[in-house]
């Protein structure tokens, strides 16, 4: 295995891998993976240095998680710390998220990882005003008491709730959108982030493929594919797919963001790199259909860090195509 750089995930104590696995492409949301490709993704991102899996009750309805219990359970030697998250398997109201509920919801994902105490469990981007609820805390920290998880943490849409999150002394984590195209966190939530000794979670890093440079304005998605049904935010928060930004927008940004990309590195691994070294980052969870993108994806936490110019012009791209768009909504 290869060894890659490792950061201490916040109030969790534990190091993960600065590039960990995605697997919301495993449940079946992003087309079709046979169980296979599934196991070879998992494999090729464990030899490749990865220490951390992210994944969700609701990927796949349980499928993601099931097919990393299967894996991590054949694979003892793959040191491996997994995130879940709860909470997208009932209608979103804050009168939902109470303990019987989690209890519930972690003892199927419980099952499905093959774990007595889940790593690490993050509320599933939940209504605004559950990241207030003191109700909430105290039945996550009985969760805690109760062993069905070692710590717990929160995926979060929009900046605001971020910041309410980080102030609560039991969160570990918080998970959010930041790539090349998304740079509002690193005004605000980074920093405070820092300051409390949270980690932060990196999704969405390649604005849904936007940013490996592969799409084109006639690129067509499978009916089954988010990126086909949730361009608007049909199905959930807009923000998950491409970023939340008008498609054909992205992929003219993209292009220009291509051109950046230094000699020897893809796109791709550029807007991995570039998320590496934001202060404040503890890792960067990537999705992968492929061995390929999942080594590829790896390797980008070896590539030498970005110059300031590189950093400089994506401010510029950003400030120029995409910030009138977004900036004000997440």
């Amino acid at each position: 295995m290869i060894r890659m750089e490792q950061r201490t995930l916040g109030r969790t104590g534990r190091d993960v891998s600065v590039v960990g696995q995605g697997t919301w492409q495993l449940g079946g949301d992003w087309g079709e993976v046979r169980e296979a490709d599934a196991f070879g993704v998992l494999d090729a991102a464990v030899e490749s240095g990865v220490t951390f899996f992210d994944t969700a009750d609701v990927y796949g309805d349980g499928r993601s998680e099931q097919l990393i219990g299967r894996y991590l359970k054949d694979r003892p030697d793959a040191d491996v710390f997994v995130a879940t998250k709860m909470g997208r398997r009932a209608e979103q109201l804050p009168e939902n998220y109470v303990l019987d509920n989690f209890r519930t919801w972690n003892d199927r994902s419980r099952a499905n990882l093959g774990v007595d105490t889940l790593d690490l469990v993050q509320l599933h981007c939940p209504p605004t005003a559950v990241y207030s609820s003191d109700a909430v805390y105290d039945a996550l920290d009985t969760l805690v008491a109760e062993q069905r998880i070692a710590a717990y943490a929160v995926s979060v849409e929009t900046c605001a709730e971020a910041l309410t999150a980080i102030a609560r002394p039991g969160v570990a984590s918080v998970q959010i959108i930041l790539n090349p195209f998304r740079l509002k966190p690193l005004d605000e939530v980074l920093p405070a982030a820092v300051e409390a000794g949270v980690g932060i979670i990196a999704r969405v890093p390649l604005a849904s493929g936007l940013l490996s440079g592969a799409y084109t304005a006639d690129t067509v998605f499978a009916p089954e594919d988010h990126r086909t049904y949730n361009r608007h935010g049909e199905a959930f928060d807009q923000g998950e797919t491409f970023s939340g930004i008008d498609y054909a927008t992205g992929v003219q940004a993209a292009a220009e963001f291509a051109g950046l990309a230094p000699e020897g590195a893809t796109p791709a691994q550029t807007a991995l790199r570039w998320i590496i070294q934001q202060p404040g980052v503890t890792t960067v969870i990537p999705g992968a259909r492929s061995v390929e993108q999942a080594r590829a994806n790896a390797s980008a936490a070896s590539l030498p860090a970005l110059a300031p110019r590189t950093s400089d012009a994506v401010r510029e791209l950003y400030d120029r195509r995409i910030r009138a768009e977004i900036h004000s909504r997440w």
